[in-house]
Order: C-alpha cells, then sequence, then structure tokens
C-alpha cells in the first residue's frame, strides 16, 4: 500500500470523511490508463473501473458521474436517459471533465467531486470483491470493496452499462 499523502487533497479528505475503507496504489504516469495499469500490476480487466462525466442538456446545463468497470461500456443514449430522465445528453469533454472535477484525464474518480453532481454506480461494479478507481491524479489509484463506494453523498447503484 502505498502513502495516502500521494492523492489529491479533496479526494483523500472525501474518502476519509465518509468513513471508506481503502488502499492507496501508486502508480506510474505512464500506466494510468487502466488496461496498462491492470497488466503490469497484475489485476483483472473487471477490477478498475472508470469515472465518466455526463452533460445533461438542461437549462441550466447539470451533469451525472457514472462509474463502470473498465470491462463493460456507458450506455449514455439508453440507461443513463432513462435512469436520469433527460433525452438530451452527452460525454463530457476531456477539457469539461478536467475543468468541473479538477482532476487530472486518466486519475478522475467520483470522490471528491462537487456534491451536486449525482453519482451512477453500474449494477455489474458490485458483482467485485474488490475494485480499483481512480486517484484523482496520475500517479496514484485507490483500492476497496465496492460497497464502500455507496457511502459518498449522491451515490446509487444504477443499471448504466452494457458489456463490451
Amino acid at each position: 500500500m502505498a502513502d495516502p499523502s500521494i492523492l489529491p487533497d479533496d479526494v483523500r479528505n472525501a474518502l476519509d470523511a465518509h468513513g471508506i475503507e481503502y488502499e492507496v496504489l501508486a502508480c506510474e504516469p505512464h500506466l494510468a490508463d487502466q488496461a496498462e495499469f491492470c497488466e503490469h500490476h497484475g489485476f483483472t480487466p473487471d477490477m478498475p473501473l472508470h469515472a465518466i462525466v455526463v452533460v445533461l442538456k438542461t437549462n441550466p446545463r447539470s451533469y451525472v458521474a457514472c462509474l463502470v468497470r473498465f470491462d463493460t461500456k456507458l450506455d449514455v443514449n439508453h440507461k443513463v436517459s432513462d435512469v436520469v430522465g433527460v433525452k438530451r445528453l452527452s460525454f463530457a469533454s476531456s477539457e469539461e471533465t478536467a475543468t468541473l472535477t479538477g482532476m487530472l484525464i486518466g486519475g478522475v474518480t467520483i470522490a471528491g467531486l462537487p456534491p451536486e453532481i449525482p453519482i451512477l454506480i453500474d449494477t455489474r461494479v458490485m458483482d467485485r470483491e474488490k475494485v480499483i478507481i481512480g486517484g484523482g491524479n496520475r500517479h496514484s489509484k485507490v483500492l476497496l470493496p465496492p460497497r464502500e463506494l455507496l457511502k459518498l453523498p449522491n451515490a446509487r447503484v444504477e443499471d448504466v452499462a452494457i458489456p463490451r
């Protein structure tokens, strides 16, 4: 386990404030991509999760964060649309995601997001004993039991992904 101080303050504070049990994993920045990280460290492809920010094209514009396994694909146009009750939505751009979250692309995580952003955790995430989420930067990851993610405010489990 790596020193928790390698996590950005907002991510570490969010995990600690909600009593989440976790381990910090060091990650070389060139391995921040989930596939390379898993291959290098011997994790299976169903453990890493992607945090994806979705833009709801409402007035005013709003957002939802979705957490899906690396071996699945977020179904924005059908499943996410049905869950949030909005027909016009899209993936946030890299720039918009970085600005909204304050996190580096390749390390975006649901811990430490602005509190007004709902978090949808795909049902398949809960099938694993442990999962890996981003650390908010490109040199850390967080390993934890998926049930711990439900301690975050605005987090709920929904069916939002499809198999790849």
